[in-house]
């Protein structure tokens, strides 16, 4: 008979197959989710899983893999209410053998499985392993350092009539394990079972403090003591107010010998302290505990409760014995800092902002602060930790490629469904990894609220936006009402004097220079507002300089400017937008006119760019012979609206800006020296490349 288990959280499929498959052939076991089913598919007792689950997210897969990994050679069979292409592919990838989709009829199952049995069987084999898996040997997990205390009691000889004690001795000092993250319960019932194995009269053990015993680097007087933290047949008052010191006495002795120091032993009778150390605890041997490393702690004996010393033979054994037990303290002490740090970790964790959940391979939360459940828990569950299905979809995609893949997610913006409008997340995952494992062992979600850092960044943009807009009106309104002063007082005196020829001149001459004015501030506007080249044209350099200068000169006009052109011999062509740059070089000059109204000279040279990426590209320095740029003018001459002087708008620099970076260029003002005069240098590519519908 072939046992189908059968996963699924209904029971419609089992009572269906039941009714469909001979009961002398198939016995159908119902289990409602993968662990319910572990001794099943652990112990090879299932020949065939059928698994209900819906392949339409990545949930379905993730059972499926639990499978494979609980039973790889039980052949899978996957029923699900719809297809999707990808998740099948999925499934199949992860070792399914078959995907259906519901309502499955009985015989097209019971056809399935006799082919599949048939086929198995004509090739001399199952479709999984009928047979028994192999016995596996027991495995007895490994014990702490400290507890091979049955190690050393199995190298003490005995025969075969004591074999029977040596396996009670054995059974009583198992019962250390149970103290095992308790280093004083520890040495305290170690103390019990030596007394009733020995017969001891008194004893006690000092350890030393934890820092510096085990590694620390503690130089403070405190850690070179030892304090008592168990005792036999000795005052708890006196213990509690004695410690015995690594400097002096019986402590100074051990830590210089290392080895077991008797009372009536040369070292110890020519050292006083060790006497009366001796005297006062009523000991009269000491045995150092030793953790393969260093001196951590002292026990010191009295003879037997007989008035017997103890021999050599029985001090061997403490010696040994206090090693293993001086090594299970070590291992306590690694575990308390080891917990330590894990919950100094996760209290940072649990009181951050942010929600951070650790998720590990079997998809399982190990770790969900404060923060996590209050973004991403159900609202649904009242109690309880948070799972892996409490996440959203996105999200728990996204922590399942990282998982798989051992690759990090870069931070993305998450906004979950049914938020409230504007509510935003910051989201990134990262692998944890061990050196040994290839593939990540957990990983870390991080899921940060940037709602109000957006609102306040579009708070800021929006305020930003409102002073700029209030500064371009007061000088918009400024550069045009100058504009229009002459124009105003001409126009009161028009019927006057409209006869008068000087006044008709003066007029002419207010028009045009208001027109000239207003047409300036015209272009720049429009430069200003564009982001992209309209039309592209390749036309040679030289003729545009000196139509630039020839433009500067109207809004700018003195009778001994001069214009000097270097071009190293060589034509230079450009491509992109004539007017643009024509208009860019026209407020470069103005500026360079104005730096010496009295006697300007410009000075222009064109040549290749040492700078640029490929060949052909255009550097192109215009000098003036004034002062030079002071070092905050070099540093604000192209921000929009700075100017030194007080007409104008200060956005001649700043246009002509736009208009190089738009043609992939760039603008800048090169460092002022003393004495030197100022420089504009423009460097521009070779091509521009043309804009995307052009």
């Amino acid at each position: 008979m072939k046992t189908i288990l059968v996963l699924a959280p209904n029971p419609e499929l089992v009572e269906a197959l039941r009714g469909g498959l001979n009961p002398e052939q198939y016995r159908v076991l119902h289990r409602t989710s993968a662990e319910d089913a572990e001794p099943l598919l652990a112990h090879g007792l299932a020949q065939v899983c059928i698994l209900d689950a819906e392949l339409t997210g990545v949930q379905g897969v993730w059972v499926i893999e639990k499978l494979r990994r609980r039973a790889a050679a039980v052949p899978l069979i996957v029923c699900a209410a719809a297809r999707q292409p990808e998740w099948e592919e999925e499934a199949y990838l992860h070792g399914v053998s078959h995907v259906l989709v519901k309502p499955v009829r009985p015989r097209m199952i019971a056809t399935l499985l006799d082919r599949m049995f048939a086929g198995a069987e004509a090739r001399g084999a199952t479709p999984t392993a009928f047979a028994p898996p192999p016995p596996v040997p027991p495995i007895t997990p490994p014990a702490p350092s400290g507890m091979a205390v049955g190690t050393v009691l199995a190298n003490i000889p005995v025969d075969a009539a004591n074999a029977p004690q040596t396996l009670a001795l054995f059974r009583d000092f198992s019962s250390i394990l149970t103290h095992s993250l308790d280093s004083e319960a520890l040495v305290r019932q170690f103390l019990l079972l030596l007394r009733q194995i020995l017969s001891v009269n008194r004893a006690a053990v000092f350890l030393r403090h934890a820092g510096e015993a085990f590694g620390g680097r503690d130089p403070s007087a405190e850690s070179r003591r030892l304090r008592s933290v168990c005792a036999l047949g000795l005052n708890p008052d006196l213990l509690a107010q004695f410690e015995l010191s690594l400097d002096t006495g019986i402590g100074g002795q051990l830590q210089r010998h290392g080895r077991i120091l008797r009372r009536h032993s040369d070292e110890a009778r020519a050292d006083p302290e060790a006497q009366k150390e001796f005297d006062l605890l009523g000991a009269q041997v000491a045995v150092p505990m030793l953790d393969r490393h260093a001196l951590i702690g002292v026990a010191v004996f009295d003879g037997r409760v007989t008035g017997e010393p103890l021999v050599n033979t029985e001090l061997e054994l403490i010696f040994h014995l206090l090693e293993q037990v001086g090594l299970a303290v070590r291992n306590i002490h690694l575990h308390d800092q080891l917990a330590a740090g894990h919950a100094m970790m996760a209290g940072v964790l649990r009181e951050l902002s942010s929600a951070c959940v650790v998720v590990n391979r079997d998809l399982k939360v190990l770790h969900a602060n404060k923060t996590a459940r209050k973004y991403l828990g159900t609202a649904a569950r009242s109690s309880g930790e948070m799972e892996f299905a409490d996440l959203p979809q996105p999200l728990a995609n996204k922590v399942y490629q990282v998982l798989r893949t051992g690759a990090a997610v870069a931070p993305f913006k998450y906004e979950p469904p049914g938020a409230p409008a504007g509510a935003i997340f910051s989201v990134s995952v990262v692998p944890f990894q061990r050196q040994d494992i290839g593939t990540p062992v957990s990983a870390l979600l991080t899921v940060e609220d940037l709602t109000q850092s957006e609102q306040l960044r579009r708070l800021e943009v929006e305020a930003a936006n409102l002073r700029l807009l209030k500064v371009m009106a007061d000088r918009l309104a400024h550069e045009v009402g100058n504009a229009l002063v002459p124009l105003s007082t001409h126009q009161q005196l028009l019927a006057e004097k409209f006869r008068d020829p000087e006044f008709r001149a003066s007029l002419d001459v207010a028009m045009a220079e208001a027109v000239k004015r207003v047409t300036r501030l015209t272009h720049q506007m429009r430069f200003l507002a564009r982001d992209t080249l309209p039309a592209q044209e390749a036309f040679p350099m030289a003729p545009l300089i000196e139509e630039a200068y020839a433009e500067a000169r109207k809004y700018q006009p003195a009778k001994a400017a001069h214009l000097s052109c270097e071009n190293g011999g060589q034509p230079a062509v450009v491509t992109g937008d004539r007017a643009a740059l024509k208009h860019a070089l026209t407020e470069v000059m103005i500026n360079a006119l104005q730096a010496n109204p009295a006697d300007p000279k410009i000075g222009v040279r064109v040549q290749a760019d040492p700078k640029a990426e490929s060949p052909g590209g255009l550097q192109i320095e215009v000098q003036d012979n004034g002062t030079g740029f002071t070092a905050e003018a070099a540093q604000n001459a192209s921000a929009p609206f700075f100017t030194t002087r007080n007409v104008g708008l200060g956005l001649g620099l700043a246009v002509s800006r736009k208009i190089v970076e738009i043609h992939r260029g760039k603008l800048e003002i090169v460092p002022p020296k003393p004495g030197r005069a100022g420089v504009v240098r423009i460097s521009l590519p070779a091509a521009t490349p043309q804009p995307p519908g052009s």
